[in-house]
């Protein structure tokens, strides 16, 4: 009798799989799964397959764990394992905004048809998805706050549970998704990262758009072999599975006449992040006003695709990377800033509609539209190059203070080696001083964003605690560091705030009282008195402002605190 009860459960069981459709399938494609609808699904098949493995890896603001689906042909689940076998490591995540929840169907099925064997996981491949990333935007649902898109009926809203963009939180982790994230990434270490969106902006023909890691940041040797070789075949594959698709749509204006330029993409945004670990990030971006079910199939398609193509490249992939890695690892210098080559350029084909103009039904006024009665297929320039500037060499290590622990918990999230002095240490090292910085005036994802930094360098003596972080750099996590803690870089700490208390002056003054300290201080520094003079004579505005003369002797004096724009992250030069 147990026996027969329990062969009949593994016959429900075996016939649920075969049988199972998500609400996406079960509406023709009008709809999407809801975040509780997503795990339950991945659950049921963690129960009838040894394929896969569900596990909750961190927790979210909206109180819910991040739940992680492996799966792998040969029911092994360690990532680190699938490294040795050189295995590809793909990493899909969904729903970073769940307005955009094409994804999140898409890896649904993709996933039961792995199980079902309706498609086939190649050996070499190991996938990984987190089903819903922005769990508190998904679960608040709405029909409204997409007003450009068509579909599905219900989705997700873009802000998290703090109302962050989880898409620009991947370096100043503000949120616990982020920190979750972090863990996963470093957990599996993917060869590749697939971040699932829907585009919004100019209307056209291609139901999907890529947005793909900016070549340049990954290196000649990995970038070059992706913009070759790797992304080329996505192209193709799409093409054969009637899945026409172009890169994401940036025009400088409406209309592609004057070109295309690559996205660039800082390492607050999921590929830019990746970019920094030598991991090729790819951002899916459907088109918004196609139907949300060739979205979802478009979705899927790419998906597999992209598993496809990794199964054939492994070997070159898995190679490139490695010596991407061992470059960053010995580089000497890293830039900072990048523009688009305007005088490089290729060719890509591009099915859009043309422009027309008509009176506005809501305002009376002319506006445009585009036509889709006239559709068109042009050769458009894309500018895909771009131009490194603004190098920092690289120190041999860095070293930052206990008491900064928020940016050496971060840097210990993202797999940074460091090391702790066992005694207080007088150290000649490199010390930044801010010269000069903007803060926004409006807040941008919970900060005051720093930019437009200038710094200058000074050699001095700093006397460091027993406990205080040196890092050396000679890690996979260079690049990371280099783009983290140089006060310049366009996602650094700095420019996120971090460091935002060396930035007031902590101790001042009374004039009458400094006044004849001043006085005192000029008598013994001859130096000092010949540069007041100097300025006084070369402004008069300062030679006749008493308070501003006090104020340049007490910032070139010894009561002066040394501390006061002297940025708490130090570099050592030499081992």
């Amino acid at each position: 009798m147990r026996k027969l009860t329990l062969l009949s459960i593994l016959i429900s069981l075996f016939y649920s799989a075969h049988a199972q459709q998500c609400r996406f399938e079960k509406t023709n494609g009008l709809e999407s799964a809801t975040y509780f609808e997503a795990i339950d699904w991945y659950k049921n098949l963690d129960k009838i397959s040894t394929k896969i493995l569900v596990k909750e890896m961190g927790m979210s603001d909206a109180g819910y764990p991040l739940h992680l689906v492996l799966v792998s042909n040969d029911s092994k689940f360690d990532a680190a394992q699938w490294h040795k076998q050189n295995k590809a490591v793909i990493l899909i995540n969904n729903g970073i905004h769940p307005g955009e929840p094409d994804g999140i169907d898409a890896s649904m099925m993709l996933v039961r048809d792995i199980v079902n064997n309706k498609i086939k996981l190649p050996d070499n491949v190991a996938v990984a998805f987190i089903p819903v990333y922005n769990i508190g935007g998904c679960l608040n649902r709405n029909s409204n706050s997409r007003a450009n898109q068509n579909g599905p009926l219900e989705y997700g809203f873009r802000g998290n549970s703090q109302n962050l963009d989880l898409n620009r939180d991947f370096t100043k982790n503000d949120s616990r998704e982020a920190k979750a994230f972090a863990q996963i990434f470093h957990l599996l270490d993917p060869d590749i990262l697939i971040d699932n969106h829907v585009s919004d902006g100019a209307d056209y023909q291609h139901t999907m758009t890529l947005l793909t890691t900016q070549y340049d940041k990954l290196g000649a040797g990995l970038g070059g072999w992706l913009k070759n070789n790797f992304e080329p075949q996505l192209y193709k594959g799409m093409t054969e599975k009637n899945w026409d698709m172009t890169p994401y749509v940036n025009f400088e204006t409406e209309t592609p006449d004057k070109g295309m330029e690559m996205f660039y993409d800082p390492p607050r945004y999921s590929s830019g992040y990746a970019a920094l670990f030598q991991t090729i990030g790819f951002v899916p971006e459907t088109h918004m006003l196609k139907p949300y079910k060739d979205r979802v199939l478009s979705t899927y398609a790419l998906s597999f695709t992209v598993i496809e193509k990794a199964s054939l490249n492994a070997t070159a992939l898995i190679a490139e990377r490695k010596k991407a890695r061992a470059a960053v690892a010995t580089a000497i210098s890293f830039p900072f800033k990048w523009t688009v080559d305007t005088t490089k350029f290729s060719f890509i084909t591009f099915k859009g509609y043309e422009q027309g103009f008509k009176p506005s039904d809501a305002t009376g006024l002319n506006r445009m539209y585009y036509d889709r009665s006239k559709p068109f297929t042009k050769q458009v320039r894309f500018f895909n190059v771009f131009n490194a500037s603004n190098f920092v060499d690289a120190p041999a290590a860095y070293i930052i203070p206990q008491g900064w622990y928020g940016v050496i918990d971060l840097l210990k999230l993202n797999n940074v080696q460091m090391q702790q002095f066992k005694n207080d240490t007088l150290i000649d090292v490199e010390a930044y001083h801010i010269d000069d910085y903007k803060s926004s005036p409006r807040p941008y994802e919970k900060h005051h964003k720093n930019s437009g930094v200038k710094v200058s360098a000074l050699n001095q003596k700093i006397r460091f605690l027993k406990g205080d972080y040196i890092i050396w750099l000679n890690q996979p996590a260079n690049r990371y560091l280099v783009e983290m803690l140089e006060p310049t870089g366009d996602d650094s700490f700095f420019a996120w705030n971090f460091f935002d208390g060396i930035l007031q002056q902590k101790e001042g003054y009374s004039d009458y009282r400094w006044d004849d300290l001043a006085a005192e201080v000029l008598k013994n520094n001859p130096v000092l008195k010949a540069k007041l003079a100097e300025k006084k004579k070369a402004d008069e505005k300062f030679a006749a402002n008493g308070s501003a003369q006090l104020d340049f002797i007490y910032k070139n004096s010894p009561y002066y605190e040394p501390g006061h724009n002297r940025y708490p992250v130090y570099r050592l030069k030499t081992k």
